[in-house]
């Protein structure tokens, strides 16, 4: 390997990995994700997790461990290593625990937490998170639901959303964790306008696209049909959307959501904004659910993250396909190399 000029390892991006639950796939995906030379060629990587549970599934998957080792107090940009694990070994997980669990949880938001943190201080260049358990996380007293509102509250980030990459599909979602039923009493301008204020900043600043078109959604079947199917549409999203074009976004719609992702599927629109959690993450899983990505938008630092649960019913078998993990650490060196770019055209 060369050690010098755009090859040097001191130049490559450095991303951190959060291991997720130690009782759920996560270890296991970020083993056979990086055994992939191509995967360990893109990039430097800091896995914040547990040494003993990644050599307990390399060795059920026959694969050699091919990482470094240090001390997690002692987190470095410069470790000699393209893959090191920042190892907690306070924490131990039996291998044949493979349920939510309150040890396991702690040590799922200490990795986390530490992560971000080393994101903010210029450490690493990424966080890319394996999934975590809810259930643990409440077991273990976490102030958090998930991962998208610890990263936003860690980092003080007053507006955040969810966006999803699946082949062509960039998607970002109006309401996330929200009843059905309930959607209506959080429906308003500001939480429509915020996702494609961040979608349209994210698709300019991490993926190079310089004026993105963004099809906005509608919520009622045939953008409600001049208000026989509810008035949404005429009362909240397209104010939003006016809203949006004044502010030099080009954002269009409300489209019916039956043809809108398939429009943007053939090229049409480089994002799209759903109004609710299901009528985006349908189309996301649809076209492309190994290899879908779940993104933080809106705060300071990059997060990928495989578009998967814990899979506790395979976890220690050997059996978990790593291609979404692939995908988000893919996609967390993209963004990174692309914002590093931007900000050297700013700067000179």
């Amino acid at each position: 390997m060369r050690m010098n000029g755009h090859n040097s390892i001191a130049e490559q991006m450095v991303i951190g990995i959060t291991m997720g639950d130690a009782a759920g796939i996560g270890p296991e995906i970020i083993v056979k994700a990086l055994a992939d030379p191509a995967i360990r060629k893109a990039a430097k990587f800091i896995i914040f997790g547990m040494n003993e549970q990644l050599c307990y599934v390399a060795d059920a998957a026959e694969i050699e461990p091919f990482w470094g080792r240090h001390q997690h107090e002692k987190i470095s940009r410069d470790y000699p290593y393209k893959v090191v694990v920042a190892d907690y070994d306070e924490y131990s997980v039996p291998p044949w625990v493979t349920k939510p669990s309150k040890l396991a949880g702690e040590a799922s938001i200490r990795f986390c937490l530490d992560a971000i943190d080393a994101a903010r201080d210029g450490i690493i260049d990424a966080v890319v998170t394996a999934p975590i358990s809810k259930k643990s996380w409440n077991l273990a007293d976490g102030q958090w639901p998930g991962h998208t509102e610890m990263f936003a509250a860690r980092c003080k980030s007053p507006r955040k959303a969810m966006m999803f990459t699946a082949g062509p599909l960039k998607i970002a979602l109006a309401t996330i964790h929200e009843a059905l039923f309930e959607v209506r009493h959080k429906f308003t301008i500001g939480c429509v306008f915020e996702p494609i204020d961040l979608l349209n900043d994210a698709l300019k600043n991490f993926f190079g696209i310089e004026n993105p078109k963004i099809g906005v959604a509608a919520l009622n079947p045939h953008a409600s049909e001049d208000g026989q199917f509810g008035d949404e549409e005429k009362r909240i999203i397209t104010p939003t959307i006016m809203l949006a074009r004044e502010q030099g976004i080009n954002a269009l719609g409300p489209f019916s959501a039956d043809t809108l992702f398939l429009r943007a599927v053939h090229g049409e629109f480089d994002g799209v904004v759903a109004m609710y959690h299901d009528q985006g993450m349908i189309p996301v899983k649809m076209v492309d659910f190994e290899h879908a990505v779940n993104i933080t938008i809106g705060i300071p630092i990059i997060r990928t993250s495989p578009a998967h649960g814990t899979a506790f019913d395979i976890a220690g078998r050997n059996l978990a396909n790593p291609a979404s993990m692939k995908s988000a650490l893919l996609t967390a060196i993209h963004m990174a190399k692309t914002k590093k770019s931007l900000e050297c055209r700013i700067e000179n």
